[in-house]
Formats: structure tokens, sequence, C-alpha cells
């Protein structure tokens, strides 16, 4: 069975630019109200994503905070108990994707990259299920954003992938501490957004190096949110949307 959106509220975290500010916008064409939350972005990504969350007929407002604290999770759940009163959907987005050797992580740097990566989406998911439970009888979504580094070892990154991995398991585990009432699945993005060390060259050679032949986009992230927000029979799945990256690139070699 499918599930209209229409009307329903969303949270996603790091919302205001790349994948997150798509996702929120492909929530957005379904009917549903965002509660944008941003960091480090500047005003202007802010007020364009709102007004364009806007224009789809949905209502949007905006909440800075440091999720890497406890207390920044707080302020934005009660951020959108003021705004909506209540919350069918928390999509964990935002993320931290260090580069540098295993053994160049300094302790901070770990910290850093698993409060926000792995301990902001765990604090969101229970007090995001307390909600649901007390304001929302019909249950709710949970969806995490992950990738391939959680299945690969990216010596490059290897703080960014243990905490993708942990944030997996946690999708696991959520999905059968709290249904049936709250479904909670994951997403795995591949090659959707150019970084901005990577030439236009070795982007598109990237591309060429999958099934598809092609690199993604950030929409094709926020579409596979949407369609795990809408079938009301997943639960505890990943998504992978890499056009085939998990098939080439087992061990990740290219990060």
């Amino acid at each position: 069975m499918l599930i209209d959106l229409t009307d329903q509220v969303a949270l996603v975290t790091g919302s205001a630019h790349r994948v997150g500010r798509a996702i929120a916008l492909e929530l957005a064409k379904c009917g549903v109200n965002i509660q944008v939350h941003y960091n480090n972005s500047n005003a202007n990504e802010v007020r364009d994503t709102l007004h364009e969350i806007k224009s789809e007929g949905v209502d949007a407002f905006a909440v800075q905070a440091d999720i890497s604290q406890p207390d920044g999770v707080e302020k934005v759940m009660e951020a959108v108990k003021e705004n909506f009163g209540k919350l069918n959907i928390l999509v964990n987005s935002a993320s931290l994707f260090p580069t540098m050797d295993l053994l160049e992580v300094s302790l901070e740097s770990w910290n850093e990259t698993m409060n926000v990566n792995l301990r902001a989406p765990f604090l969101f998911t229970q007090a995001a299920a307390h909600y649901m439970a007390e304001n929302e009888p019909s249950g709710g979504n949970i969806v995490n954003i992950c990738d391939q580094g959680a299945f690969a070892p990216w010596p490059k990154h290897p703080q960014h992938g243990i905490s993708k991995a942990g944030l997996w398991m946690l999708t696991q585990v959520s999905a059968v501490s709290l249904g049936p009432d709250i479904r909670v699945n994951a997403v795995a993005p591949g090659p959707v957004v150019k970084s901005s060390d990577m030439t236009d060259e070795q982007w598109t050679q990237m591309g060429n190096d999958l099934p598809l032949k092609r690199t993604g986009s950030p929409a094709d992230v926020g579409r596979a949110v949407v369609y795990l927000c809408q079938n009301s029979f997943l639960t505890g799945i990943l998504l992978p949307v890499n056009g085939g990256e998990h098939l080439v690139v087992p061990h990740g070699k290219n990060k």
C-alpha cells in the first residue's frame, strides 16, 4: 500500500544545501511540510531553500543548530514541536566527510565525526520515536542516509566509513525495535555530487566506471527517500542509489 504524504511533517537534517536540500524538495513536491535544519550554511542558501520548498505549496521553517552536541538536537526537536506540533518523517542526512589517513585521525576529529554522523541520528531517532508515539498514532518514518563507506573500507575517510557502518546497524536495530508503528530504512547514495577537489574529467570518468555509465544527482536520492516513506511494507532495508557502484567498487578503491 502506498501512503499519501500530503500534510505530513518532515525533519531533514542538513537540508539547506546539497543532498539534504534535494531530499527536502522531493518531499515537498509530495505535499510534505519541512523543518529545515542547518549549521554552517550561509543565509542566502537557507533563504533560497525555504523559498523553493514553499513554492511547492507547503510550509517550511529553518532552525540553526550544532547537532554534534546533544543540546543542538534538543533545539531542533523543539523547533519541530513549536512550528508544526507533529512529526511524521525524520531524515538523518547531515554528515561530515573528513579526509585523512587512519593514523592521522585525531581524537577530536574522531569525536566530531561520530557525534554528527552517528550520535546525532541516534538521539534524533529516540526523540522522534517518542514524539511520534505521543502525537502520531498512525506511526512514522525514519530514513538514514548512509553511503558505500558503510560496507567498503575507504582508507582516506576512516572515521566517516566507520560512522556510516554504525548508522546502518542503527537503522536495522531501530527497525526491529520500533516496528510496527515506525518504519526505519536507509539510502546509500553513490556519486551524486561532485566534490570541490574533483575535476570535471574525473567526475565524468567516475560515472563511466559504473554499470549505468553516468553519475547521478541529489534528486535521485530525494526520490528514493520518498519511495521508502510511501511504501508501507518496507522496513530495515538499505536502498543503494549509486548507478551500480556497489558492483564495481567493492573495496572502495576509488576513495
